[in-house]
Parts: structure tokens; sequence; C-alpha cells
């Protein structure tokens, strides 16, 4: 009979306290390094905030002069600017253009110089007031949104007490958000909800199925329990977890839209599609997730929960818009599943479902995502069945039944 251990015996060796010490002090610092470093100071990082100017003022009369192009003279300095130049990517074009765009989400605001611009700032007074007009997109963000207007506001400001004449800049909402829309981060939230269901649907189905096999114990309460293991390969296991999880991440993700919409009552106008894609997304990621699972065992959970949530929030432009990170955060960005489960998201609830909004990229990315974790899982898990690598050597998995049936002959009450 074994001795029975004491808590303090248990702690008193160093080695139980290395691995748990060393593993959570270097995701700590990685969690850390990449949600807050990608958003702690997005104006430094940003460079290319796609924006629109329309000018459709003319040149005023000036008495005595060539004319005033009050518009032109705008345009130049805002393209002229280095600080507006270095954050903004400015498109100039017409208003249809400027529309067109931010319909795609591919435009944060645009700044119109009306018709008479010029004439007002030619005849300034009380009564005639050069005035722009500032419409941010939320649809596209509403951070960047505001990081648009932050950059745009001022450099017109400036640009006024340089010509020495008052300009105005009228703030206006482009086809304002739902009423329900989180303030514009509802897709941000429901992406990241179709990315837990597959995370959390790979972590159930990896823990339970190893319990129904035999390969890991199950603990409810007091009650423990451990069945005989099972004689499978890694791959017809890592298959069964698929299979398992396409199922339940399309369970999952309806049982989350059926609160956020039926309950909750978010606003999304294609909900049919929006589980559709949202099952998609999930199930990428829970595949993604298992096959990490296979291929690297128990620090494979570690990982995932780096690879997929957190520098998935780090990445996706969710809260920050990609052109306000750090360079390193936007080059992996296009690799991240939650950024592309984000643009097609945002997509169905704000932009129509339009493919070019978003929506077309997002399932080709996730597609090629999911080819990729089933190549992955399919190679390394196949290779070690082929090395003779099983999680229990048959031999073993022999004298466990056989003992097993032994205590069971001589304990019949026993299960």
């Amino acid at each position: 009979m074994p001795k029975r251990l004491r808590a303090v015996d248990l702690l008193r060796r160093k080695p139980v306290w290395i691995a748990p010490l060393a593993i959570g002090v270097i995701l700590i610092g990685l969690m850390t390094t990449l949600y807050l470093g990608s958003a702690v100071d997005p104006i430094d990082h940003m460079h290319g905030l796609p924006v629109s100017l329309v000018v459709e003022d003319q040149a005023a009369p000036v008495a005595g002069g060539k004319g005033l192009d009050a518009g032109a003279a705008l345009q130049k300095a805002l393209l002229g600017s280095p600080e507006v130049s270095e954050k903004l990517a400015i498109h100039v074009e017409s208003m249809a253009a400027a529309e067109d765009r931010m319909d795609r989400g591919a435009s944060y605001a645009t700044l119109v110089v009306p018709p008479g611009f010029s004439a007002a700032a030619a005849r300034f007074s009380r009564a005639h007031v050069p005035a722009v007009e500032l419409l941010s997109n939320q649809r596209a963000g509403t951070t960047g949104a505001s990081l648009a207007s932050g950059v745009l506001t001022p450099a017109v400001k400036a640009f006024s007490e340089r010509v020495k004449t008052p300009v105005v800049v009228e703030a206006d909402q482009y086809r304002p958000l739902p009423k329900k829309a989180a303030l514009g981060l509802s897709a941000f939230y429901t992406s990241l909800l179709i990315l837990m269901s597959g995370f959390i649907g790979a972590t159930i189905v990896n823990s339970f199925l190893d319990s129904a096999l035999g390969f890991a114990p199950s603990e409810i309460g007091p009650k423990w329990s451990m069945v005989r293991p099972t004689l499978i390969s890694r791959f017809q296991t890592l298959l069964a977890k698929w299979g398992m999880a396409v199922v339940l991440t399309a369970i999952f993700v309806a049982v989350f839209l059926l609160v956020a919409i039926g309950i909750l009552g978010m606003d999304a106008p294609s909900p049919l599609l929006l589980w559709l894609y949202g099952w998609f997304g999930a199930a990428t990621v829970a595949i993604g997730t298992l096959s990490l699972f296979a291929v690297l065992g128990t620090p494979g959970q570690l990982v995932g929960l780096l690879l997929f949530v957190y520098l998935g929030l780090a990445s996706a432009g969710g809260t920050v818009p990609l052109q306000a990170l750090p360079s390193f955060f936007g080059a992996i960005s296009h690799a991240d599943p939650l950024r592309q489960i984000l643009g097609g998201v945002r997509s169905i609830l704000y932009l129509e479902a339009r493919a070019d909004a978003g929506l077309a990229e997002g399932v080709i990315a996730t597609a090629i995502g999911l080819l990729f974790w089933l190549g992955f899982g399919t190679f390394f898990t196949r290779r070690y069945d082929k090395a003779g690598r099983d999680r229990l050597d048959p031999d073993l998995l022999t004298y466990v039944h056989e003992s097993a049936d032994a205590y069971r002959d001589q304990h019949p009450r026993s299960t």
C-alpha cells in the first residue's frame, strides 16, 4: 500500500513548481505583449488609414484677381501635409465613388468640399462662412472613423488659420448604424463568439472523447472513473474529433445567435447567412485547435490559445483598425482566422452582405485555413502512426485489459 501523500509534502517538491511557474510567466508575458502591444498607441502607429476627399467646389471670381479656388487649395494642403498624408490614405474622387467605397467598408470617412466653398470664402462674413462636411463611416469601424476624424478636423482647422479664413467642419454620420449594433462593435463581439465556439468546442470534444476512449480520466465532483483504453490510431482519433466538432460548432453558433438575436435583440438582417458563415468559421477554428492537440499534445491547448485567441484579438482589427496597428500585427493579420471571420461578419451585419465588402475574402481565407489545418493534422498524425508512436503501446494495452479483467473477477461488485 503506497504512503498517503499530504499537501505540504507535495508542495515541498521543487519540480512541482518549475513547469507551472515557467509556463505561466511565459504565457502571461506573451498575452500582455500581444494584446496590449497592439492597442497601446494606435495614433502613433497609424499609417494609410483610408479616407475619401470629394471636392465639388469651383473657383470664385475675386475683384482684381484671377479668382479664388479655396477647394483646390484645401486639397493641396491636405495632400501636402506630412501629418495628414503619413497617417491617412486620401482618395480624391467623386461623391458616387466615395459612397461606394464607404458602402464596401473600405473608407472610414469622407471629407466633402461642397459647391460654393470658394464663393463663401471670398465673401466671408457672418452670413457667408465656408464649411466642409465630414462624413464618418462607423460601419467600417467606430474606432477607425474616430481616428480619421481626429486627423482631418485639426488639418482643416490648420488650413483655415493659414489662410486666415475660418472654415467650419460640419460632422455627420454616413448611413448611421442600427440602434442595437453595440455602437458598431456587434460585428466584433459576434466574431469573437464564433471563434470561441470553435475553440471551446474543440476543448470539450478533446477532453470528453479522450475520456470515452480511455486515455484520460473522467471526474465529476467526487466521482472518478476511467474506462479501459481503446486500441485506435492517432489519425482515426483525430477524424472522430473533427466529426464531433463540426456537429457541435453548428449547435453552439446557433445557440449564441438565438440568444443574441432572439433574446437580446441584436440587429442582424441575415441571420441564416450569419449562422452558416459563423458555423464555417467556428468549425475551422475547432479543426485547427484539435490538430494542435493531436500534434503537440497538452501544450497544444496553450499554443491554440495564443494563436487563435490572443494573437487574433491583437491583429483582427476589431477594435483598432489594421492601419493603426504596429507593422508586425498588420503583417500577420492576413493569416489570422479572427480577422477573416470579422470581415465576413461585418459585411453581413452592416454592409448588406456584399461579397466585395469582406465576405468573399473571409470565405476564401477561412477555406484556405481549413485546408491547411486538415493537411497539418493529417500529415503529422499519420506520420506518428507509421512510426509506431501509439498513444498507448499495444502490449501495455493488453496488460491493462488483462489486469482489469483479473481485478473484476476478484471484485465482482466493482465497475
